[in-house]
């Protein structure tokens, strides 16, 4: 197992079918709408949208961790920690501490005054994990979005 290091873009066909498999583990196997070729351009375009990590076993992508800058009004700089995904198959053997580890030592190196992330409430292993590494999971707040139907929908009001 090789440390994790910055994503390539030869590495975006394995990461999402990583994605697609959180997908699946959350029970929202269809919901996954963003593409290889939008990874690929957001990721390593101009402007990039996100920085990913990703770990090899046996020169396979079986994990990642994607971020990005956010902006809070009351701490400032944010880094987000949109997913941090690893195999089915290799769970269990450290790597998602790695990653973690990882994502701390680059928001470290960014100066950022909080990363954040979201874990689903049924998600006990991942809750576990996040406390143990001395991470506060804040079960009083809940996730508020508008999907593209949802931005729709409120701009009809107008």
């Amino acid at each position: 197992m090789n440390q994790p290091r910055l994503a390539i873009i030869e590495d975006m066909p394995r990461v999402l079918e990583l994605i697609k498999e959180l997908a699946v583990f959350e029970k929202e196997p269809n919901a996954v709408e963003v593409t290889l070729d939008k990874l690929e351009s957001d990721g390593f375009g101009n402007k990039p949208k996100f920085t990913c990590f990703v770990v090899e076993v046996d020169q396979k992508v079986e994990a990642m961790a994607l971020v990005y800058m956010r902006y809070s009004t009351w701490k400032g700089e944010v880094l987000h920690l949109e997913d941090l995904i690893v195999s089915e198959t290799q769970r269990g053997k450290s790597i998602g501490t790695m990653l973690l580890d990882e994502v701390v030592r680059y928001g470290k190196s960014l100066g950022v005054k909080r990363i954040s992330w979201e874990v689903l409430d049924w998600n006990e292993p991942a809750i576990d994990f996040y406390e143990k590494k001395g991470a506060k999971v804040m079960r009083d707040w809940d996730v508020v979005q508008l999907d593209e139907k949802g931005i729709d929908n409120y701009l009809k009001e107008f």
